[in-house]
């Protein structure tokens, strides 16, 4: 007798209880794999090429005209943005003066100025805050000088370096950077 309720008794607790899943997969722990990418060094964007005539939005032709010491017939800019590089002609074909306008990296400000007046060229620091160098060769100066994120490079066919410090001087001021 005492079996006969006992059996009832331990199905209904039975019953009660946590029922065993069957064919149900039972969680692994797998490692995770991670997947580590590296971005490549930002590089020097190439070389600005003249595309576009009209203004130059940051140095007026006549300032450039004035300091540079020669006539500008025409001013055409590249597509760079958010400052497009500017070249001042002496002639249809010639360009006289270029100046051209990084904003972005603080290293490729920096390698921009120095490609363009490497180790060994005179010092520049104008305007205040701003360094970098100059070099001056047959066909002209080169004044190139970077801020923080920022590089200004000043090409003229003219060979006192003055000329090209004054016109990036100007530029830097009308770019407000």
């Amino acid at each position: 007798m005492k079996r006969a309720l006992l059996l009832p008794l331990l199905g209904v607790l039975a019953a009660c209880g946590t029922p065993v899943a069957q064919d149900v997969p039972v969680p692994t722990t797998q490692p995770q794999q991670v997947t580590t990418t590296t971005s490549a060094a930002p590089t020097v964007p190439p070389a600005p090429q003249a595309v576009n005539d009209g203004p130059c939005p940051y140095l007026a032709t006549g300032f450039v005209a004035e300091a540079n010491g020669q006539r500008v017939p025409k001013v055409k800019l590249s597509t760079d943005e958010p400052h497009p590089a500017c070249f001042f002609y002496a002639t249809a074909t010639e360009v006289q003066l270029t100046v051209r306008v990084y904003v972005g990296d603080e290293g490729i400000a920096k390698r921009i100025v120095n490609e363009a007046a490497p180790d060994g060229s005179q010092p520049a620091n104008s305007p205040t805050g701003w360094t970098g160098g100059y070099v001056s060769s047959e066909s002209g100066v080169v004044y190139a000088v970077a801020k923080s994120t920022a590089a200004v490079v000043v090409t003229s066919n003219q060979k006192q370096s003055i000329k090209a410090r004054r016109i990036a001087e100007e530029a830097i001021k009308g770019l407000k950077i």
